[in-house]
């Protein structure tokens, strides 16, 4: 299987499963990231997802054999875009957990994730202008959003790697750990978001994702509502209560 899934409790765990092509995505890889994310959006036992891999690496973009015999059309889907990911619409959370390179179309996927963990020796970066070519799922823009204008572009026009350490002073990466450590520090991560109920969490992120893209009036209308919306759940009723008798709230997503 190209992707890999299981379930840990309340977290859903995607592992790119092309070691041997250093998890370049192909046509299989996309339409299976789309039916996987569909999977977890719609599963409510799952509130977070982790994004990983197999190999030495995390994700090395487009599969230049499938470009080579002009199937790059098959490296989108409808609803995803390119890896069947940088378009997506979702929901709930989703991390990255990094060891080894993202570079060119990994670094995009990467981006399009919510949060990311790596190893100490990952490497991002946009190489397409070394080739000639334009990044062409996201990275133009998202990479600017993560990282800032000045370095954003340094590493878009010259195409050079940015080092995991660097990411990271820079707010693009949240967390960098020892390569062996990637997993379970994107696990522990996780366990801290389910710790919150799911569903403010959904709303919450659903506003602060376009803090950089919507105007002041619209993320104002947007977060009245979302507040509105979660008075009429189970959970906000909960969340005070637990307070008050001093116990774990016991979330049910609803």
């Amino acid at each position: 299987m190209v992707i890999e899934y299981e379930t840990k409790g309340r977290v859903a765990i995607l592992t790119l499963n092309r070691p041997e092509a250093r998890n370049a995505i192909n046509g299989e890889t996309a339409q299976r990231m789309e039916e996987l994310l569909d999977e977890v959006e719609s599963n409510d036992e799952v509130w977070v997802a982790i994004l990983t891999a197999n190999g030495p690496a995390f994700c090395a973009g487009a599969d230049l054999k499938e470009i080579a015999a002009g199937r790059f059309d098959t490296l989108s889907t409808a609803r995803g875009g390119f890896a069947g990911i940088v378009q997506r619409e979702r929901t709930k959370p989703l991390i990255a957990a990094i060891h080894g390179s993202a570079l060119a179309g990994g670094t995009e996927v990467a981006l399009s994730c919510d949060l990311i963990v790596c190893a100490e020796t990952t490497n991002f970066g946009l190489p397409e202008v070394k080739r000639s070519l334009v990044a062409a799922a996201g990275g133009l823009f998202r990479l600017p959003r993560a990282i800032g204008m000045a370095p954003a572009l340094e590493v878009i026009m010259t195409g050079d790697p940015l080092p995991a350490q660097r990411a990271y002073e820079l707010g693009m990466v949240n967390q960098v750990v020892a390569e062996d450590q990637v997993l379970e520090a994107a696990e522990a991560l996780a366990d801290r978001i389910i710790a919150s109920a799911p569903i403010a969490v959904q709303y919450s992120r659903a506003v602060a994702i376009d803090a950089f893209a919507a105007s002041d009036d619209e993320l104002w209308q947007r977060t009245n509502q979302a507040f509105a919306n979660i008075g009429e759940t189970e959970d906000y009723e909960e969340g005070p209560k637990a307070f008050i008798e001093k116990r774990p709230a016991v979330w049910k997503g609803r």
